[in-house]
This record gives C-alpha cells, structure tokens and sequence, in this order.
C-alpha cells in the first residue's frame, strides 16, 4: 500500500513538473497572426525570414509593423447616386475644377443627389506578402545605415519615420528600390553632407519639376498609388505628401505628414509634409510644392495632427466603451497632436450647464464651408471640459456627439490671441444695433477718397444675415444695390452673412468697433 501511495504521490509530481514545464515554454500566439487569418502563411514567412538575419534589430523593426498594422488599409471610393448605383467618373474627363463641378451638377439633376461611398477596404494584414515586407525592412536599413543624414536618427526615430511603408490610404505598392535608384546620382552633392533638410530639398526640387497640383483631384475619391502618380503626375495635397514620403524615407529623410481637418478661418481641410533636421527640429514642407524652409501656412491652424504608423494609446478611440461613436475626423488610432509646434496654444476649459445622459465627451468645432466640424475632444468631469492645447485667435463652438449628429453644448466663444475667453452669449434681452455690412468675407479695404464705404456683392442678388442661436435663426434678407447692407442685430453675437443660392463658403464674423471681424 505504501508503495502504491509513493507511486501515486510520484506520479502527480512528476505531471505538475510537466504542466509547469510546458506552460513556461508554450509561447502565445501574437495578436497580428489572429487578425492576419488566411495570410499567417505570409507574415510567419517575413518572421521566419528576420529571425535568421544577423541584424536583430530588423526583427524589432518587423513586429514594430506588424503589432501596429491593424487599421492600415487600402479604401477604395466610388461616386454613387440617390439609388446606391455606381456612377463612373474619372476627373481627368474634364479639362478643369469648374467643368468637373458642372458636370457632377448636370448629373445630380438626371440622377439625384451623388455621394462619394467606400466600396472596398482592404485591411494590409490580409493581403501583405512576406516579400514586401522583407523588401521594405530591409531598404530602410540600407537606407538608415548607409546614408549620412541618417546615421544621427535613433531606432525609435527610425521606426516612426523611414520604416513605415505608407502615408494615408493608398494602394500597397513598392517604392523603396524604385526612388532609391532614381535618386542616386542626385544625393551624390556633396553639399548634403549630413543634412537632411539639403537632402530632402533636392529631392522635392525634382519632384517638382514634374508632379503638380490640380483641383480636380479634390474629387478623385480615393488616394493615388505611386504608380498611378508616376502616370498622371497631378494630385491634390494628400497625394502630393505620400509622394514625398514615399521618395524620402527610401533614402533616409525622416519626414512624416501633418494635417489639420478643418481650417479655422476658410474652408476644406490641408495635409503638408515635414521634415526631422538633424538638430532634431521638425520643418514643414509641401512635397512637390514648396522645400523646407520656404513654406509658410496662410489660414489659421485650430488644430494640427500628425500622421503616425503606430497606435496612439492617448487617442479618443482607445477611450470609448463600444457603443459610443465619435466624429470621424477624431477616431483615428494613430495620430498625434503637435498643434503647439506650429501656433501658440491654449487650454480651455469650460462649464456646461447640463450634460446629456451618458454622454462622456464633448468636442470644439470651427466653422469651415458652411458647417461646423469637431477638431478635438474633451472628456467631461463634474460638469467641466478642458480641451488641450488649441489655437489662438479663433471662434469655436462646443458640442456633443449624439446619434451621430453635433448638438451644441454652450454658447459660441473666441479664444482670443492672448488666451483670454470672449463669450457669444445672448437672450432675448440683449439690446439690438443697426449695422451696416459691406461683405460675406475678409476682403482688403481700399481706401475711401468720397466718403462712401466699398462693397463686396454681387449687384443684384440677395443676401441673408443668420445669427447662432443653438443654431443658425434668419435676421432678415437684403438686395445688394451697390451699398452696404442695413440689418438690426443683437449685440454680442455671431453673425453669417450668406449670398442667395452660394456654396456657403462666407465666413462668419462678429460687429466690434463699428465693423465686421471675421473669423
């Protein structure tokens, strides 16, 4: 009996002694090979392949990109109709903006009101070979290590700049050999030396020389591929800066792209280049445009974001519980906030009166093409916001984010130039003023040599003046006769003067000093 006991005490040891075994050697299973499903084969391949190099920093570099890969895609976009119908469209069909704009018209007249849709996403961990990414980790370091600018980046530096293989959502393509090899006698000026701005300015010199900017692309639905861009040699900002990023970080520039979805003081949104000096100071840029140091931002900057590869653990989406929802512009994974290298910036922090039930954030818009649109967040504690590090000399609107729509949470305010607060409040009490407008927009004033102000309308046509009001409430209508217009409004407001029938790209103001300042 004894004996059968020891036998028994023996035989659970040495299975412990296993299962402890076994469990310390079993390695678990990376998250990137769960998502890659079917193309696991591909990604072990590249991991296969790192794991016998020499270099043990590539392997790093190659899990760098695979731990991050999840939501970098390719987003295919198709023009549709009021039926969900494809309607086939190619910009380069008409000769400029104006013709292109017409025709769309034309076509919404016969077929209802058109939208642009995504109609494919192809996420890169289900279709990227081992191939390319062999090729793309191994010509970033031929790049990093043989090249001068480069020798001063860290590997930190590297992974967020030369390494990653694209610039937004365009088609995977390969580039590295391709601009390596057609920038090789040029970055042979010894005048680089160790410079990558030099570096980055030859090259952006060339592009130049060949790839320009059409705003016809402005409506071609989805960003360009290299070789589409090789091709058609035109484009719009966004295409323009995956160009440059694509040339430069083949051979070492550490150079990325920064945004900012809305301008605070214009319409449409603006993506640029820039560029890490070996000093460590980032300059912008506009590839194929304007070389470093030579490039200057004309609207007012709310906000600026930067385009990294990898996740950004302090962005809104890693906040949220899964049933809330965040305007689009804000839910990306991996961008970063470098609005204070660009502007002077300020916090602002707000009291809201009543917060909506579950409702955890509240965000500022900017006014931009007749809407306001959300450019940064705040998460709400006892009824208070902050929002961080935001632009000067701007009016914004605060909001909340509900069913998918943008409901004002106070009352419109101006962050003035030196951080101070100016509140749009007003009640039914406030006192009225009569005004006399001259335009719907910031416009350079001659001068006066009779004594009659100049004015910017249409003769003719009809203007209506709208005051916010948890909304936009109509103050009347005016024709312009050559004269400025006549309205009655309440001080202390915010003011949009809009032409009848326009495309709403008039700017909003308010009445200081006896005049229109707009913002």
């Amino acid at each position: 009996m004894q004996t059968f006991i020891k036998l028994l005490v023996t035989t659970f040891m040495l299975a412990n002694l296993v299962s402890c075994v076994f469990t310390k050697t079993e390695t678990p299973i990376p998250e990137y090979l769960k998502l890659a499903g079917d193309n696991q084969v591909e990604i072990q391949k590249a991991l296969d392949h790192f794991k016998a190099d020499p270099d043990p920093l590539k392997l790093q570099a190659l899990e760098y990109l695979l731990e991050n890969m999840e939501g970098h895609s390719y987003v295919a976009v198709e023009l549709y109709d009021s039926l969900d119908q494809i309607v086939p469209f190619c910009v380069t069909d008409f000769p400029d903006y104006s013709s292109l704009v017409s025709g769309m018209d034309s076509v919404e007249v016969q077929l209802g009101a058109l939208h642009f849709s995504r109609s494919e996403t192809i996420q890169d961990i289900d279709v990227i070979t081992a191939d390319f990414l062999i090729e793309n980790v191994d010509w970033s370091f031929r790049a990093w290590k043989e090249l001068s600018w480069a020798s001063n980046l860290t590997f930190t530096e590297f992974m967020n700049y030369i390494l990653p293989y694209r610039g937004s959502n365009e088609p995977l393509e390969s580039f590295r050999p391709l601009f390596w090899n057609r920038y090789a006698l040029l970055l042979k000026d010894s005048a680089i030396g160790d410079d990558p701005v030099k570096a980055a300015s030859l090259i952006n010199q060339e592009l130049k020389s060949w790839f320009k900017f059409d705003e016809r692309y402005y409506r071609h639905p989805t960003d360009q591929g290299v070789q589409e861009m090789l091709a058609m040699q035109l484009g719009r900002c966004e295409d323009m800066t995956n160009l440059a990023i694509a040339a430069m970080r083949a051979n070492g520039i550490a150079v990325t792209s920064d945004y900012t979805p809305y301008w605070a003081n214009s319409g449409n949104n603006h993506a640029w280049n820039a560029v890490l000096s070996k000093d460590k100071e980032i300059i912008p840029f506009m590839g194929c445009e304007a070389d470093p140091g030579s490039y200057r931002l004309w609207n007012k900057l709310a906000k600026v974001y930067r385009k990294m590869y990898a996740d950004q653990p302090d962005n809104l989406t890693f906040q949220l519980e899964e049933w809330e929802h965040v305007p689009r512009w804000l839910s990306g994974k991996s961008y970063l906030d470098v609005t204070a290298d660009y502007v002077p910036v300020s916090d602002v922090t707000l009291q809201l009166d009543s917060t909506p039930d579950s409702t955890r954030f509240t965000y500022l818009c900017v006014f931009n093409s007749g809407e306001w649109g959300a450019i940064h967040w705040g998460k709400i504690n006892n009824d208070q916001v902050t929002f961080t590090d935001m632009g000067r000399d701007i009016a914004y609107l605060p909001v909340y984010f509900i069913k998918d729509e943008l409901i004002p949470a106070g009352a419109p305010f101006i962050l003035r130039s030196d951080g101070s607060l100016t509140h749009l409040e007003r009640s039914a009490a406030t006192p009225h003023q009569d005004v006399s407008l001259i335009s719907t927009t910031k416009r350079k004033l001659a001068n006066s040599t009779d004594g009659i102000a100049e004015v910017f309308f249409t003769a003719g046509a009809d203007y209506e003046l709208f005051i916010w009001q948890d909304g936009w409430i109509s103050a009347g209508k005016e024709t312009a006769r050559g004269l400025p217009l006549q309205f009655s409004i309440p001080e202390n407001g915010l003011y949009w003067l809009v032409e009848t029938d326009s495309r709403q790209q008039e700017r909003i103001f308010t009445w200081e000093k006896g005049q229109q300042v707009w913002w």
